[in-house]
Protein backbone atom coordinates (compact mmCIF):
# COMPACT_ATOMS: atom_id res chain seq x y z
CA UNK A 1 0.00 0.00 0.00
CA UNK A 2 1.34 3.73 -1.09
CA UNK A 3 1.00 6.67 1.19
CA UNK A 4 0.96 8.68 -1.83
CA UNK A 5 4.77 10.17 -1.14
CA UNK A 6 6.41 7.39 -2.79
CA UNK A 7 6.84 5.49 0.58
CA UNK A 8 5.51 2.36 0.95
CA UNK A 9 3.30 0.49 4.04
CA UNK A 10 4.48 -3.06 3.38
CA UNK A 11 2.90 -5.56 6.14
CA UNK A 12 5.75 -5.58 8.01
CA UNK A 13 5.79 -1.91 8.68
CA UNK A 14 2.13 -1.93 9.48
CA UNK A 15 2.64 -4.74 11.85
CA UNK A 16 5.48 -3.29 13.52
CA UNK A 17 3.71 -0.24 13.86
CA UNK A 18 1.00 -1.76 15.44
CA UNK A 19 3.32 -3.63 18.06
CA UNK A 20 4.83 -0.75 19.01
CA UNK A 21 2.25 2.18 19.08
CA UNK A 22 4.30 5.41 17.90
CA UNK A 23 2.80 8.88 18.41
CA UNK A 24 1.45 10.33 16.01
CA UNK A 25 2.65 13.96 17.00
CA UNK A 26 6.00 13.01 16.53
CA UNK A 27 6.21 11.48 13.43
CA UNK A 28 4.19 14.74 12.37
CA UNK A 29 6.96 16.80 13.77
CA UNK A 30 9.99 14.90 12.52
CA UNK A 31 8.26 15.09 9.00
CA UNK A 32 7.48 18.78 9.49
CA UNK A 33 11.62 19.09 10.43
CA UNK A 34 12.70 17.18 7.57
CA UNK A 35 10.35 18.94 5.02
CA UNK A 36 10.85 22.37 5.74
CA UNK A 37 14.57 22.13 6.69
CA UNK A 38 13.96 22.11 10.18
CA UNK A 39 11.83 25.08 10.18
CA UNK A 40 9.09 24.45 13.37
CA UNK A 41 6.54 26.50 13.68
CA UNK A 42 6.23 26.32 17.49
CA UNK A 43 8.13 30.24 18.97
CA UNK A 44 6.66 32.83 16.74
CA UNK A 45 9.61 35.36 16.60
CA UNK A 46 10.68 37.67 14.38
CA UNK A 47 13.92 35.58 13.48
CA UNK A 48 11.49 33.08 12.93
CA UNK A 49 9.25 34.96 10.47
CA UNK A 50 12.82 35.92 8.50
CA UNK A 51 14.13 32.21 8.38
CA UNK A 52 10.30 31.60 6.44
CA UNK A 53 11.69 34.47 4.09
CA UNK A 54 8.26 36.80 4.88
CA UNK A 55 8.66 39.80 4.01
CA UNK A 56 11.43 39.57 1.27
CA UNK A 57 10.28 41.51 -1.41
CA UNK A 58 9.39 45.02 -1.14
CA UNK A 59 6.10 45.11 -2.25
CA UNK A 60 5.40 42.50 0.81
CA UNK A 61 7.12 44.86 2.88
CA UNK A 62 4.99 47.80 1.87
CA UNK A 63 1.85 45.79 2.13
CA UNK A 64 2.56 44.32 5.21
CA UNK A 65 3.16 48.27 6.54
CA UNK A 66 0.33 49.60 5.09
CA UNK A 67 -1.57 46.62 6.33
CA UNK A 68 -0.68 47.15 9.61
CA UNK A 69 -0.99 50.79 9.96
CA UNK A 70 -4.62 50.50 8.41
CA UNK A 71 -5.56 47.99 11.62
CA UNK A 72 -3.91 50.32 13.67
CA UNK A 73 -5.52 53.43 12.08
CA UNK A 74 -8.89 51.28 13.03
CA UNK A 75 -8.58 50.50 16.74
CA UNK A 76 -6.95 53.69 17.60
CA UNK A 77 -7.35 56.67 15.46
CA UNK A 78 -10.57 57.06 16.91
CA UNK A 79 -9.32 58.04 19.70
CA UNK A 80 -7.13 60.23 18.69
CA UNK A 81 -9.55 62.06 16.34
CA UNK A 82 -11.61 64.31 17.85
CA UNK A 83 -14.02 65.81 15.10
CA UNK A 84 -17.54 64.04 15.37
CA UNK A 85 -17.60 61.76 11.91
CA UNK A 86 -21.19 62.53 12.05
CA UNK A 87 -21.99 65.83 13.14
CA UNK A 88 -23.79 68.10 10.60
CA UNK A 89 -22.63 71.33 10.09
CA UNK A 90 -22.90 74.72 8.19
CA UNK A 91 -19.02 74.58 6.73
CA UNK A 92 -20.15 72.62 3.82
CA UNK A 93 -17.93 71.31 0.91
CA UNK A 94 -14.79 72.95 2.30
CA UNK A 95 -11.70 72.07 0.14
CA UNK A 96 -8.53 70.48 1.08
CA UNK A 97 -6.30 72.31 3.98
CA UNK A 98 -9.43 74.27 5.73
CA UNK A 99 -8.93 75.50 8.90
CA UNK A 100 -10.27 72.62 11.60
CA UNK A 101 -10.72 70.24 8.52
CA UNK A 102 -7.29 68.96 6.96
CA UNK A 103 -9.35 66.97 4.28
CA UNK A 104 -12.32 69.35 3.90
CA UNK A 105 -15.84 68.28 4.29
CA UNK A 106 -18.35 66.64 2.64
CA UNK A 107 -22.00 68.36 1.63
CA UNK A 108 -23.10 68.06 5.12
CA UNK A 109 -20.66 69.54 6.51
CA UNK A 110 -19.03 66.71 8.11
CA UNK A 111 -15.26 66.37 8.62
CA UNK A 112 -13.76 64.00 5.44
CA UNK A 113 -10.43 62.96 7.84
CA UNK A 114 -12.69 62.19 11.07
CA UNK A 115 -15.06 60.14 8.37
CA UNK A 116 -11.92 58.28 7.07
CA UNK A 117 -10.87 57.38 10.29
CA UNK A 118 -13.94 55.68 12.13
CA UNK A 119 -15.19 54.70 8.30
CA UNK A 120 -12.03 52.40 8.76
CA UNK A 121 -13.24 50.22 11.76
CA UNK A 122 -16.51 49.06 9.89
CA UNK A 123 -14.79 47.38 7.11
CA UNK A 124 -12.13 45.80 8.75
CA UNK A 125 -14.99 44.41 11.20
CA UNK A 126 -16.99 43.04 8.37
CA UNK A 127 -13.52 41.65 6.16
CA UNK A 128 -12.48 40.39 9.65
CA UNK A 129 -15.06 38.72 11.21
CA UNK A 130 -16.20 37.45 7.78
CA UNK A 131 -13.46 35.98 6.80
CA UNK A 132 -13.02 34.19 10.58
CA UNK A 133 -16.63 33.05 9.92
CA UNK A 134 -15.52 31.63 6.56
CA UNK A 135 -12.45 30.02 7.39
CA UNK A 136 -14.11 28.21 10.89
CA UNK A 137 -17.05 27.01 8.19
CA UNK A 138 -14.70 25.90 5.26
CA UNK A 139 -11.73 24.14 7.70
CA UNK A 140 -14.03 22.37 9.44
CA UNK A 141 -16.13 20.93 6.43
CA UNK A 142 -12.79 20.46 4.46
CA UNK A 143 -11.34 18.43 7.52
CA UNK A 144 -14.12 16.20 7.86
CA UNK A 145 -14.52 15.23 4.39
CA UNK A 146 -11.54 14.83 3.50
CA UNK A 147 -10.24 12.58 6.31
CA UNK A 148 -13.62 10.66 6.56
CA UNK A 149 -13.82 9.77 2.46
CA UNK A 150 -16.60 7.99 1.15
CA UNK A 151 -20.24 9.13 1.96
CA UNK A 152 -19.44 11.73 4.58
CA UNK A 153 -17.00 13.32 1.70
CA UNK A 154 -19.53 12.75 -1.17
CA UNK A 155 -22.47 14.48 0.98
CA UNK A 156 -20.86 17.42 1.83
CA UNK A 157 -18.33 18.06 -1.03
CA UNK A 158 -21.74 18.20 -3.24
CA UNK A 159 -22.63 20.93 -0.60
CA UNK A 160 -20.06 22.80 -1.55
CA UNK A 161 -20.46 22.23 -5.10
CA UNK A 162 -23.89 23.60 -5.40
CA UNK A 163 -22.91 26.98 -3.34
CA UNK A 164 -19.75 27.18 -5.87
CA UNK A 165 -22.15 27.09 -8.50
CA UNK A 166 -23.88 30.40 -7.97
CA UNK A 167 -21.36 33.39 -8.32
CA UNK A 168 -20.30 34.63 -4.85
CA UNK A 169 -21.49 38.20 -5.25
CA UNK A 170 -24.60 36.90 -6.25
CA UNK A 171 -24.49 34.67 -3.36
CA UNK A 172 -23.85 37.38 -0.48
CA UNK A 173 -26.26 40.03 -1.91
CA UNK A 174 -29.30 36.93 -1.88
CA UNK A 175 -27.78 36.32 1.72
CA UNK A 176 -28.03 39.90 2.76
CA UNK A 177 -30.92 40.78 1.03
CA UNK A 178 -33.01 37.98 2.91
CA UNK A 179 -31.56 38.99 6.60
CA UNK A 180 -31.76 42.72 5.33
CA UNK A 181 -29.52 44.99 5.98
CA UNK A 182 -26.96 45.49 8.49
CA UNK A 183 -23.39 44.33 10.08
CA UNK A 184 -24.45 40.95 11.32
CA UNK A 185 -26.26 39.94 7.95
CA UNK A 186 -23.33 41.42 5.92
CA UNK A 187 -20.81 39.10 7.98
CA UNK A 188 -22.77 36.08 8.06
CA UNK A 189 -23.74 36.59 4.34
CA UNK A 190 -20.08 37.13 3.04
CA UNK A 191 -18.40 34.42 5.73
CA UNK A 192 -21.10 31.94 4.48
CA UNK A 193 -20.93 32.94 0.88
CA UNK A 194 -16.43 32.38 0.64
CA UNK A 195 -16.57 29.34 3.14
CA UNK A 196 -17.18 26.86 -0.22
CA UNK A 197 -13.95 28.33 -1.57
CA UNK A 198 -11.88 27.50 1.67
CA UNK A 199 -13.86 24.11 1.94
CA UNK A 200 -12.66 23.01 -0.98
CA UNK A 201 -8.63 23.50 -0.27
CA UNK A 202 -8.93 22.44 2.84
CA UNK A 203 -10.76 19.01 1.62
CA UNK A 204 -7.46 18.22 -0.70
CA UNK A 205 -5.19 18.99 1.84
CA UNK A 206 -6.77 17.03 4.67
CA UNK A 207 -7.24 13.91 2.00
CA UNK A 208 -3.24 13.92 1.07
CA UNK A 209 -2.31 14.30 4.71
CA UNK A 210 -4.58 11.41 6.00
CA UNK A 211 -2.66 8.97 3.22
CA UNK A 212 0.38 9.64 5.64
CA UNK A 213 2.50 7.53 7.74
CA UNK A 214 1.74 9.77 10.48
CA UNK A 215 -1.55 9.90 10.53
CA UNK A 216 -1.91 5.70 10.21
CA UNK A 217 0.29 5.52 13.12
CA UNK A 218 -2.33 8.14 15.23
CA UNK A 219 -4.98 5.47 13.70
CA UNK A 220 -3.29 2.32 14.68
CA UNK A 221 -2.37 3.79 18.35
CA UNK A 222 -6.12 4.28 18.92
CA UNK A 223 -5.98 8.39 18.28
CA UNK A 224 -9.49 9.55 18.68
CA UNK A 225 -10.70 10.92 15.15
CA UNK A 226 -11.00 14.56 16.65
CA UNK A 227 -8.03 14.82 17.86
CA UNK A 228 -6.52 13.29 14.68
CA UNK A 229 -8.17 16.24 12.91
CA UNK A 230 -7.15 18.82 15.39
CA UNK A 231 -3.38 17.87 16.38
CA UNK A 232 -2.25 16.07 13.71
CA UNK A 233 -4.10 17.29 10.30
CA UNK A 234 -5.11 21.09 11.31
CA UNK A 235 -1.15 22.09 11.77
CA UNK A 236 0.00 20.28 8.81
CA UNK A 237 -1.81 22.30 6.67
CA UNK A 238 -2.02 25.31 8.57
CA UNK A 239 0.57 27.36 6.28
CA UNK A 240 -1.18 26.60 3.18
CA UNK A 241 -5.19 27.87 5.10
CA UNK A 242 -3.43 30.32 6.66
CA UNK A 243 -2.16 31.56 3.59
CA UNK A 244 -5.35 31.27 1.28
CA UNK A 245 -7.46 32.96 4.31
CA UNK A 246 -5.34 36.34 4.39
CA UNK A 247 -5.90 36.42 0.35
CA UNK A 248 -9.93 35.78 1.06
CA UNK A 249 -9.26 38.70 3.91
CA UNK A 250 -9.48 40.70 0.55
CA UNK A 251 -12.44 39.41 -1.22
CA UNK A 252 -14.26 39.83 1.73
CA UNK A 253 -13.22 43.68 2.27
CA UNK A 254 -14.38 43.96 -1.40
CA UNK A 255 -17.57 42.60 -0.58
CA UNK A 256 -18.20 44.63 2.13
CA UNK A 257 -17.56 47.75 0.66
CA UNK A 258 -19.30 46.76 -2.46
CA UNK A 259 -22.09 45.92 -0.36
CA UNK A 260 -22.28 49.04 1.37
CA UNK A 261 -22.47 51.02 -2.12
CA UNK A 262 -25.11 49.11 -2.65
CA UNK A 263 -26.89 50.33 0.36
CA UNK A 264 -26.69 46.60 1.86
CA UNK A 265 -24.02 47.16 4.20
CA UNK A 266 -22.89 48.88 7.29
CA UNK A 267 -26.07 51.87 7.08
CA UNK A 268 -26.00 56.10 7.52
CA UNK A 269 -24.98 57.78 9.67
CA UNK A 270 -22.24 55.61 10.63
CA UNK A 271 -19.27 56.12 8.55
CA UNK A 272 -18.28 53.71 6.02
CA UNK A 273 -15.77 53.61 3.31
CA UNK A 274 -17.91 51.99 0.77
CA UNK A 275 -21.25 54.11 1.50
CA UNK A 276 -19.14 57.01 1.37
CA UNK A 277 -18.09 56.32 -2.56
CA UNK A 278 -21.66 55.91 -2.82
CA UNK A 279 -22.72 59.25 -1.00
CA UNK A 280 -19.73 61.16 -3.20
CA UNK A 281 -20.33 60.02 -6.34
CA UNK A 282 -22.89 62.91 -7.14
CA UNK A 283 -20.52 64.88 -6.57
CA UNK A 284 -17.69 63.72 -7.94
CA UNK A 285 -16.76 66.35 -10.57
CA UNK A 286 -16.78 69.36 -8.23
CA UNK A 287 -15.09 67.36 -4.92
CA UNK A 288 -13.47 64.58 -6.09
CA UNK A 289 -11.98 63.64 -2.97
CA UNK A 290 -15.37 62.37 -1.28
CA UNK A 291 -14.89 59.59 -3.84
CA UNK A 292 -10.94 59.27 -4.75
CA UNK A 293 -10.02 59.12 -1.06
CA UNK A 294 -12.50 56.02 0.12
CA UNK A 295 -12.19 54.08 -2.88
CA UNK A 296 -8.26 54.43 -2.89
CA UNK A 297 -8.29 53.43 0.73
CA UNK A 298 -10.16 50.60 -0.30
CA UNK A 299 -8.41 49.08 -3.18
CA UNK A 300 -5.15 49.92 -1.14
CA UNK A 301 -6.43 47.27 1.17
CA UNK A 302 -7.80 44.67 -1.02
CA UNK A 303 -3.98 44.83 -3.06
CA UNK A 304 -2.12 44.67 0.32
CA UNK A 305 -4.35 41.73 1.05
CA UNK A 306 -3.61 40.00 -1.80
CA UNK A 307 0.25 40.53 -1.54
CA UNK A 308 0.79 39.44 1.88
CA UNK A 309 -1.20 36.22 1.31
CA UNK A 310 1.54 35.94 -1.60
CA UNK A 311 3.93 36.48 0.48
CA UNK A 312 2.42 33.73 3.25
CA UNK A 313 2.13 31.04 0.52
CA UNK A 314 5.41 31.52 -0.67
CA UNK A 315 7.00 31.37 2.79
CA UNK A 316 4.41 28.91 4.41
CA UNK A 317 3.60 26.58 1.21
CA UNK A 318 6.93 26.66 -1.03
CA UNK A 319 5.33 23.43 -2.59
CA UNK A 320 3.19 25.56 -4.09
CA UNK A 321 -0.16 23.88 -2.68
CA UNK A 322 -2.06 26.99 -2.87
Amino acid sequence: MSDGTGSDLGLGTTDALAAAPVSGGAIRRARRGKDRGGRGWGRGSVAKLRQLGIGTSWPAKVSWVFLIAIVLVALVGPLLISADPVRQTSSAMLPFGSPGHLLGTDDLGRDELARLVHGARPLLFVAFASTALAAVIGTGVGLLAGYAGGVVEQVLMRVVDLALAFPSILLVILLVAAAGPGTTSLVVGVGVSLAPGLARLARALAARETARDYIVAARLGGTRTPRVLVQEILPNIAGPMVAQVVMTLSVAAGFAAGLSYLGLGIQPPTPDWGYMVQAGQEFLYSAPRLVVLPATLTLLFVVACNFVGDDLRDALDPKGTV
